[in-house]
């Protein structure tokens, strides 16, 4: 009996010091735990007489109970506490003025790739993308380019190895190539992303972006490509009328080739796209020269098309009055904040395009 009342007194004290929790748990553990004195305690209840036994047993639960309130108690009381401390320390004092919310801003390029894609989808062009990483074969051979072709020359083509089997693709044409490999016509597609060449000034990037457009089925003539266009400049610059022009040029891949150019005037020495006496070029266009055709897997004299491509950094720079390509990389945020747009503000033909 003098054992239990000495373990009671001993754990009382204990209790009444300022503990923490692990060390409520272990006091606990020491008398409660497997080999705890008042489990021990109670294994001897088969060495006590029958007279004895039962007082044993009854102070002994006494004693087990007090001791267990106790402890249930303190960790009540640490825990609790713990929390007000918490609590006082993480406050919010409700009168502190607000912090200032910066809003993102959507890049022109990026604006003006859904402005695209908006106004060719709506006229059932699908969309499609490929790798940046090309073979020279999608890249050059299959788009009718002559091995001697200046575009081949290291200086103007980021090779990536000493085969030149590999590169960083000069325009999103390969896309077109991939897209006619893959499937059968119709086709009727953009291809807008991120190109590579070996040029940097105010007017160039050696990563800028382009979007290039392909339109195979039967009986498809210049006709198409015209009118394909007219409608994509008047909805893109978002003017009722447009002088638009095709000079005559070359390029591999089309046959006849031609330069777009557009017509505009200056006012207050800003570029106003319309009805101008001035021209400016902003895209290459043609019909598919039959060897790509060939080179497709494609009958050229059961199927035509015609293909363009434009300049997306450009475009944006026309539209949006911006003078200086390289601005589109230095991520001012100044610059972006300024020339940027509201991630809300989707484009779309009937919303408005630009807003």
């Amino acid at each position: 009996m003098s054992d239990i009342i000495k373990i009671k007194e001993e754990y009382l004290n204990k209790l009444k010091k300022n503990l923490v929790l692990n060390s409520v748990n272990q006091l606990k553990s020491e008398l409660f735990g497997k080999n705890g004195k008042i489990s021990n305690e109670f294994k001897k209840m088969g060495s006590i007489s029958a007279e004895n036994r039962k007082k044993f047993a009854s102070d002994l639960n006494s004693i087990k109970d007090e001791l267990q309130s106790l402890i249930e108690k303190k960790i009540k009381d640490i825990e609790i506490n713990e929390i007000n401390l918490k609590l006082q320390n993480e406050k919010v004092d409700v009168t502190l003025p607000e912090r200032n919310f910066i809003r993102g801003k959507i890049h022109p390029v990026s604006q003006v790739i859904d402005e695209i894609s908006s106004i060719f989808s709506e006229i059932g062009f699908s969309i499609q993308e490929g790798p940046d990483v090309e073979n020279e074969y999608n890249n050059f051979t299959a788009l009718n380019t002559p091995d001697n072709h200046p575009a081949r020359d290291m200086h103007d083509t980021f090779y990536l190895d000493n085969d030149k089997e590999f590169l960083l693709r000069t325009h999103t044409s390969p896309v077109q190539v991939r897209t006619m490999l893959n499937g059968k016509p119709p086709f009727k597609i953009i291809a807008p992303g991120r190109t590579y060449r070996s040029d940097s000034d105010q007017t160039h990037s050696p990563m800028f972006h382009q979007v290039e457009g392909l339109h195979i089925d039967r009986n498809i003539n210049m006709g198409h490509l015209k009118g394909c266009l007219n409608y994509f400049i008047k909805e893109f610059f978002e003017v009722d009328k447009i002088r638009m022009r095709f000079r005559p040029s070359h390029f591999p891949f089309t046959e006849p080739s031609a330069e777009v150019d557009i017509g505009y005037e200056l006012k207050d020495g800003k570029i106003v796209i319309g009805e101008g006496d001035k021209w400016l070029e902003i895209l290459g266009c043609g019909m598919v020269h039959p060897n790509v055709l060939k080179n497709v897997k494609l009958d050229p004299s059961k199927f035509q098309g015609y293909a363009f491509g434009m300049g997306i950094d450009r475009l944006a720079m026309l539209k949006y009055g911006i003078n200086d390509l390289r601005a589109f990389f230095e991520t001012d945020y100044r610059w972006l904040n300024h020339f940027g747009f509201d991630p809300l503000d989707v484009p779309s033909s009937y919303r408005g395009l630009s807003r």
